[in-house]
């Protein structure tokens, strides 16, 4: 194969693979994309090995489709579209390198193959700990899951959709490499260090904001080989509770003024299946859990470092309790069998094998979009009725809501747990993602993320922003290599 001859020519004969196994194992994932083969899988270790295969690919007119993370992946995104037939897989998992950790500017800078179980104990060395979306996998890259604008779990250190991610290092499509924000200049990286300068401003070069192209982008712009990511102190004191509620509307309403008076650090909302599977790995024991826990619970953490961090948590809790009180809720440790104290522990590392969201039936197709905390209501309403139109058993629908931005907004995720080897119920839940997609959209949600099929209607209606993300690609990625069809 050509392909392959040059490609071992430019990165090394062992870092061109093209296996039955492997090629099968690239050509699908957890979700509902149509399986496609790659020509062969490339795993280059450097940022120069990255931009010889871009522009290698320039060269050919070779496809090529960019993978980060490990196994299981859920969204489409890694899979070759027909589009992109007889592509080539660059798999940068292999760039594990922890670049800098920088304590008095609380950042860091890490290679896109880093998952949070190798940050997090390299940060904890410096005292410091990253800002975590909510219980990712063990093997998920930590620069993708902010380049996907996956929330974390701190709604106060989210000021808006780039947080937490600042500066990047990118291969553009065309093959040109471009350091984006502060990183930009003047100075190479290791002289803006010498100087005392952190990676810290993502906007730039100049006025344009060059790594919100890449966010969301699903690797269609080029491919990312270092990020700056923002962290926080590790806390010396913390506490976390359970606000329990038979009804989402009274938590509602508690996490809006919890957000208004800046109150607390981890504040999301759960119903009891994800609750019970985040702490639970085997299906009866989670079932088991969910039957016991109230329909609704948001966990609420309050944490302190620096000065005065148990006056800091002291204040917080008694006016939080008083607070809870106005809307009849109460903070509790326990309930229904789940303890506060375990799901602290849970949330601050990525999920234990196998990924909680595997554990109860075994897959999962995700349905998340944006919108505001007063409309989750009727989001959870309507996704009922999805689930009865359909025949999908709605006890078997995870629900996580995050507040964002400050509280401004939220990110809503509906997790549709089914047996893969039920072929029946599998075919609903793919309907209820087309078709129940199209309808959420209609009640305004807003998919900042499009995977797939939800680039119908996410796009379907706004020819204009078409027109303008083109003319944006084909600055940056010319002959259309990157992830074409996406």
């Amino acid at each position: 194969m050509a392909a392959k001859t040059d490609l071992a020519k430019l990165i090394g004969k062992e870092n061109v693979l093209d296996g039955n196994d492997i090629l099968e194992a690239y050509s699908k994932d957890m979700s509902f994309a149509r399986p496609m083969r790659s020509r062969c899988v490339v795993k280059p270790k450097a940022m120069e090995e990255v931009q010889k295969v871009v522009k290698w690919a320039n060269e050919t007119n070779t496809p090529l489709v960019p993978v980060s993370s490990g196994v299981p992946r859920f969204r489409g995104d890694t899979v070759p579209s027909v589009a992109a037939a007889g592509a080539v897989i660059v798999d940068v998992s292999g760039m594990k390198k922890i670049i800098r950790v920088d304590r008095r500017n609380r950042v860091c800078m890490v290679e896109p193959g880093v998952t949070f179980g190798e940050l997090i104990p390299a940060l904890k060395k410096e005292g410091m700990a990253p800002l975590i979306t909510f219980v990712p996998r063990s093997n998920k890259s930590v620069v993708t899951s902010f380049l996907e604008r996956e929330p974390v779990t701190i709604p106060r250190y989210h000021w808006e959709a780039q947080d937490p991610l600042y500066c990047v290092e990118v291969i553009y499509g065309n093959g040109d490499m471009f350091r984006t924000g502060s990183a930009f200049g003047p100075g190479t990286i290791e002289e803006q260090w010498a100087a005392g300068r952190a990676q810290v401003r993502g906007m730039g070069p100049s006025q344009v904001d060059f790594t919100r192209l890449l966010q969301g982008a699903q690797g269609t712009m080029g491919i990312v080989t270092w990020a700056s990511i923002k962290c926080r102190p590790i806390p010396t004191v913390k506490e976390t509770y359970f606000v329990a509620s038979d009804k989402l509307e009274p938590l509602i309403d508690f996490a809006y003024k919890l957000l208004y008076k800046k109150l607390g650090e981890e504040i999301f909302i759960v119903n009891n299946l994800t609750l019970a599977a985040i702490l639970n790995k085997e299906s009866n024991k989670i079932a088991e859990m969910a039957a016991s826990l109230p329909p609704w619970v948001m966990v609420y953490s309050i944490d302190g470092a620096g000065l005065m961090p148990q006056e800091k948590v002291d204040y917080q809790r008694e006016d939080s309790k008083e607070l809870a009180q106005t809307f009849g809720l109460t903070l509790k440790k326990t309930v229904g069998g789940a303890r506060a104290d375990d799901v602290e522990k849970i949330i601050s590392q990525p999920s234990e094998e196998p990924y909680w969201k595997l554990r109860y039936r075994g897959n999962c197709q995700d349905m998340l979009f944006l919108t505001t905390l007063d409309k989750t209501p009727g989001f959870v309403k309507k996704m009922h009725e999805l689930a009865g139109d359909y025949n999908y058993p709605a006890g078997d629908m995870g629900v996580y809501i995050q507040p964002t931005a400050q509280g401004t907004n939220c990110h809503i995720e509906f997790n549709l747990m089914f047996d893969p080897k039920n072929t029946d119920l599998a075919e609903k839940v793919s309907r209820i993602d087309s078709k129940g997609g199209e309808a959420l959209a209609q009640m305004g949600a807003f998919f900042s993320r499009p995977y797939g099929r939800w680039s119908k209607f996410a796009f379907g209606n706004d020819d204009q922003t078409v027109i303008a993300l083109r003319k944006v690609k084909e600055v940056f990625d010319p002959k259309g290599i990157m992830n074409p069809g996406k």
